[in-house]
């Protein structure tokens, strides 16, 4: 049997560096690899997952989860990158390829600015035989920070992409600052 692996946390928290970390060692390995990510995240590159202090690893850039299975080749370590953006079917997905004996390490955000969980991560992190949350560092006080906290109030939904410019990782007490907490729906 293969093995899930989930990396979660905020953004700035290094999941894309983690998973980049596991994915070389496993070529170093010499274990057959192919990564993936969501063509929504554009941020960086259209064809590698790259992390906010510009680590970069070569990748397929899919439209959904679907996509993954017909393009594994003979690769026996799957990553996925940015997995909170995929519908429901990556769990499907996931288990398939774990029930094929493939390794699936996938990395994403945990949770919305608004702290619901964000799309499919709380059911990956249900069926992984392993979990990773990391931390960031609050921008404020330099606490751990566990949320990514969106500096402008949400206009269309919460799915908004972006990187320092939109988004910093705040502590619980620091995401409750100034009456504009985005975890319990109070924005002024």
């Amino acid at each position: 049997m293969g093995k899930v692996e989930v990396i979660a946390g905020s953004m700035f928290s290094g999941k894309t560096e983690e998973l980049i970390r596991r994915l070389t060692r496993a070529e170093i390995a010499k274990q057959k690899v192919v990564v993936f990510k969501p063509a929504i995240d554009n941020r960086y590159s259209d064809h590698h997952i790259v992390s906010h202090d510009i680590s970069k690893m070569p990748c397929m850039t899919i439209n959904t989860a679907d996509e993954i299975l017909p393009n594994i080749g003979k690769a026996t370590v799957i990553g996925i990158d940015e997995a909170q953006f995929f519908d429901e079917s990556i769990i499907n997905v996931v288990n398939q390829l774990a029930e094929r004996g493939k390794r699936v390490i996938l990395a994403g955000c945990e949770m919305y600015s608004s702290g619901e969980p964000f799309g499919q991560m709380g059911a990956l992190m249900c069926i992984a035989e392993e979990v990773t949350k990391l931390r960031a560092v609050c921008m404020v006080c330099g606490e751990e920070a566990y949320i990514s906290y969106r500096k402008e109030r949400p206009q269309n939904g919460n799915i908004l992409i972006g990187n320092s410019d939109i988004y910093e990782a705040r502590c619980r007490k620091c995401a409750h600052l100034n009456g504009k907490s985005q975890l319990s729906g109070d924005l002024n």
